[in-house]
């Protein structure tokens, strides 16, 4: 069984800075793409970031240069700053990965999610 497990987030500034971290546990063979995703209310969730195993990188054009998302490939843990927050960045953050637990069989897997709240 395999679990997401976030941690980080609260209640900022406008402007101020926040760090989300997420960690993979269980059976795992390998771990893809890991990243994060929100969801305002009444808004569809919606990409923030992704990194692939090999260290590529997307961004959401909303939160480029203003977010960085890394990933330690050895403890299976991803992390997102979050620099210069505003208030349309208010949303539950979720953590994603994609997880091979049995070859070759890949599966999405998601964090429990985590607030982030930006008060201007």
């Amino acid at each position: 069984q395999v679990q997401l497990v976030e941690s980080g987030g609260g209640l900022v500034q406008a402007g101020g800075s926040l760090r989300l971290s997420c960690a993979a546990s269980g059976s795992i063979l390998s771990v893809n793409t890991m990243g994060w995703y929100r969801q305002a209310p009444g808004k569809q969730r919606e990409l923030v970031a992704t990194i692939t195993s090999g260290g590529t990188t997307n961004y959401a054009n909303s939160v480029k240069g203003r977010f960085t998302i890394s990933r330690d490939n050895a403890k299976n843990t991803v992390t997102l700053q979050m620099n210069s927050l505003k208030p349309e960045d208010t949303a539950a953050h979720y953590c994603y990965a994609r997880i091979m637990v049995v070859v070759p069989i890949i599966r999405e897997y998601w964090g429990q999610g985590t607030q982030v709240t930006v008060s201007s």
